[in-house]
């Protein structure tokens, strides 16, 4: 098993020295889901949630949560992002909304806690925005589903 980076030697907790790192090209892509009722889905299709473009308006909140994940999560370092992407898809199988967010930076460390957080944001946003018309969504599957860049390399999830 890999060593937690995040604490010292005496076991407290601390920002990680990513200055002698190389400066590579990173990518991190993430996914989760969003469940709900076949009738809150159709208000989604259909544009007539009340609080108005659902997918459009989670979009745009997990580009901002991804933008302040350092302000977050508090080991985080604060990074340059270059791209951030997110997909919202609804599905009819599930039923609900899939959620994919891929976040690209030139740096020192990796942007997997950026997707990760892109992903949870809209996620949650979603919630938000439907939770008057149905109390019993879900959220769940988020995950780190694509890395790579910096020393360790490629990392794939299994589908």
């Amino acid at each position: 098993m890999a060593e937690l980076t995040h604490f010292d030697g005496a076991g407290q907790a601390h920002m990680v020295d990513v200055s002698d790192k190389a400066v590579t090209d990173r990518i991190a892509v993430a996914e989760g889901w969003v469940k709900m009722r076949p009738e809150t889905l159709a208000l989604v299709e259909q544009g007539s949630a009340k609080k108005g473009d659902v997918l459009g308006i989670a979009r745009l909140a997990g580009i901002m949560g991804a933008k302040k994940t350092a302000d977050l999560i508090p080991l985080c370092h604060p990074l340059p992002i270059t791209k951030v992407t997110l997909d919202l898809v609804t599905d009819a199988a599930l039923p609900g909304v899939r959620i994919t967010a891929t976040v690209k930076t030139t740096g020192q460390t990796g942007v997997e806690m950026e997707a990760l957080t892109a992903v949870s944001v809209a996620a949650l946003t979603v919630h938000d925005m439907l939770k008057a018309a149905e109390k019993s969504i879900e959220i769940g599957g988020i995950r780190v589903v694509l890395k790579d860049g910096g020393k360790s390399g490629r990392y794939e999830a299994a589908p």
